[in-house]
C-alpha cells in the first residue's frame, strides 16, 4: 500500500507539544478523554509540526476537541466539518487536516458532506466518535442507535434501522476505513497513525462510551472479560485470528464469513483467511466491517480497508497547472481590458 509521507521535520515532538492549556470540559469518565490522548500520541508519532496541523469540528461533545489541541483549529457549525476541512486542504494541501465529529454531527445533518468528502477522496483524516446517542443535546437517539433503542426522543423505542458507518464509507467508494475502541488506546493510536499516513480520505470509527446518556453501549465487545472472544484485530498480511488463546479464526463458508476453532472440525491454520486491506474490490471489506451487527461473528477492529486512489486536491492542482500551461493566465488588468463587458466614460 502506498502511503503519504507525513514526517516533515528533524525535531522530535512529544504528545505534550500538541496539548493546549485549555481545561478539558467533558464529563468525568467520558470516552472522549481516551480519544483525545490517542490523538496527541498519534500526532507525536507522525511528528508533523503543530503549526502545520489543523483540527476541524462541527457541533457535539466530540467537536470540542480542537480547543484541546495546540494546533490550528476550526470549530464549525453542525455537520459542516468535512466541508470546512475540504476547503482547508484545497487552499493549502501541505497542511495535515483532521476532522473530529460524532455519529450525530456527521451522519445526520452532516451526512451529505460526509459521503461527498469520502467520494472525492480529499486527503483528510476523519475521526468518527460513535456512542450511538446525542450526548450534548442530552440523550436523544442518533442515526447509529439500534432499532428499539429507548431514549428521550424515542420513549417507546426507535422504529428505525441505524446507519452503519462502514456501509456509508464503502458506498461512497471510500479508500480507507478503520475501527477502534476508546478503551483500547494502544490500537486506537496505531489506527490513527495508519489513517494519517494514508493518502486520501481516511475514516476511523471509534466506538466511544457516553457515561451519562448511553453508558455501557459497547460493553459487549469492550469489556476485558470477553473482548478477545468478541473482537478480531485485523492487520494487513496477517491471519484473521482471535480468541483468548488465539485459537479461533475466520474462514469463508460459501459467500459468507464463518468463525471456527483451529484444530476442530477439520479446520487448520492454513484455512484461516489472510487480511488484505489493499484489494480494490471491497466485497470482503464490507463483510468484515459488518461482523457483529446481526450475527455472532467478532467485531472487526484495526484497518479494514486501505487502497490507493487519486486524491482530490492533487488532481485539482494538476488540472489547474495543465490549463495554465495551455493558456497562460493574463494579468487582472489585461483580463478586464480584453473583456467584452467594458465601456469608456468621458
Amino acid at each position: 500500500m502506498e502511503t503519504a509521507t507525513v514526517e516533515k521535520t528533524q525535531t522530535r515532538y512529544t504528545p505534550k507539544d500538541y496539548k493546549s492549556e485549555v481545561n478539558v470540559r467533558w464529563c468525568p469518565g467520558c470516552g472522549d478523554f481516551a480519544i483525545l490522548s490517542c490523538v496527541h500520541k498519534a500526532m507525536a508519532e507522525l511528528n508533523i509540526p503543530p503549526h502545520e496541523t489543523v483540527v476541524v469540528s462541527g457541533i457535539g461533545c466530540s467537536s470540542r476537541l480542537p480547543y484541546y489541541m495546540n494546533t490550528y483549529g476550526f470549530h464549525g457549525i453542525h455537520g459542516r466539518a468535512a466541508a470546512i476541512a475540504t476547503g482547508v486542504k484545497v487552499a493549502n494541501p501541505n497542511l495535515n487536516v483532521w476532522v473530529a465529529t460524532g455519529d450525530g454531527d456527521s451522519l445526520a445533518i452532516g451526512g451529505n458532506h460526509f459521503i461527498h468528502a469520502v467520494r472525492r477522496n480529499i486527503d483528510i483524516n476523519i475521526i468518527l466518535f460513535n456512542n450511538k446517542i446525542y450526548g450534548l443535546t442530552k440523550g436523544q437517539y442518533s442515526p447509529t442507535s439500534d432499532r428499539g433503542f429507548v431514549s428521550k426522543s424515542s420513549p417507546y423505542g426507535t422504529v428505525e434501522d441505524p446507519f452503519r458507518p462502514s456501509e456509508l464509507c464503502f458506498g461512497a467508494r471510500g479508500t480507507f476505513f478503520a475501527r477502534a475502541i476508546d478503551v483500547d488506546m494502544k490500537n486506537t493510536t496505531e489506527t490513527m497513525v495508519a489513517a494519517a499516513r494514508h493518502k486520501g480520505t481516511s475514516v476511523v470509527e471509534v466506538l466511544q462510551n457516553c457515561i451519562i446518556f448511553n453508558d455501557g453501549i459497547h460493553n459487549k465487545i469492550a469489556d476485558r472479560t470477553w473482548k478477545a472472544e468478541k473482537t478480531v484485530m485485523l492487520r494487513h498480511g496477517e491471519k484473521m485470528i482471535f480468541g483468548l488463546e488465539n485459537n479461533r479464526g475466520l474462514v469463508l463458508d460459501g459467500w459468507n464469513l464463518k468463525a471456527v476453532t483451529i484444530g476442530e472440525d477439520g479446520y487448520t491454520m492454513d484455512d484461516i483467511l489472510v487480511h488484505d486491506a489493499s484489494t480494490k474490490d471491497n466485497t470482503l471489506h464490507v463483510k468484515l466491517s459488518l461482523m457483529g451487527y446481526d450475527n455472532d461473528l467478532p467485531v472487526a477492529l484495526g484497518v479494514i480497508r486501505s487502497v490507493d486512489a487519486p486524491t482530490y486536491e492533487t488532481e485539482y492542482e494538476n488540472q489547474i497547472a495543465e490549463v495554465q500551461k495551455k493558456a497562460p493566465g493574463k494579468s487582472f488588468t489585461d483580463f478586464l481590458m480584453s473583456s467584452s463587458h467594458i465601456w469608456e466614460m468621458k
